[in-house]
C-alpha cells in the first residue's frame, strides 16, 4: 500500500515539492519538480469532511447528520476548508468595509472632523 503524499515538510512545515513519479506497471520514471495540487494542502480532518460534503451534494442537513456536528460547525469546517485551498473566504472580514465603518464611527463620537473623514474615506478601495 502506497503512503499517503504529504503537502509540508515535516522539520521545517514549508511547502514540499515532488521530485519523481514512477509508474507502478512498467517502471517508467520521471524525475523533476512537480508542484502538489490545492487538494495536498487540506488535511486528513478537510479531506474527509469534503468527500461528505461532496456526497451530500453540498447538503448542510445532510453534512450535519453524517459527522454528527451543529451547522455552524459544518459553516466553520467549509470556511476553513475554503481559507486552505487558497481561495477567499466569505468569512473573513472585509478589512476595507471594516476600515470605512471605523472612519465613520470616529467621525460620529467626534474624534475626526467631517473634512478629513472624507478624505480618508476618498482613499478607500469601494468593493
Amino acid at each position: 500500500m502506497a503512503n499517503p503524499v504529504i503537502a509540508r515538510c515535516p522539520i521545517c512545515a514549508e511547502t514540499l515539492s515532488v521530485a519523481r513519479l514512477e509508474c507502478a506497471s512498467c517502471g517508467t520514471r520521471i524525475e523533476g519538480s512537480f508542484a502538489l495540487g490545492r487538494f495536498h494542502h487540506l488535511t486528513a480532518e478537510q479531506l474527509e469532511f469534503l468527500e461528505t460534503f461532496i456526497k451530500a451534494r453540498g447538503n448542510f442537513k445532510d453534512v450535519e447528520r453524517e459527522l454528527g456536528i451543529s451547522y455552524p460547525t459544518v459553516r466553520s469546517r467549509l470556511d476553513a476548508m475554503i481559507r486552505a485551498l487558497g481561495f477567499p473566504s466569505q468569512a473573513e472580514p472585509d478589512r476595507e468595509a471594516e476600515r470605512r465603518k471605523e472612519i465613520l464611527r470616529e467621525l460620529a463620537d467626534g474624534r475626526i472632523a467631517p473634512d478629513d473623514a472624507a478624505q480618508l474615506l476618498e482613499k478607500e478601495p469601494v468593493t
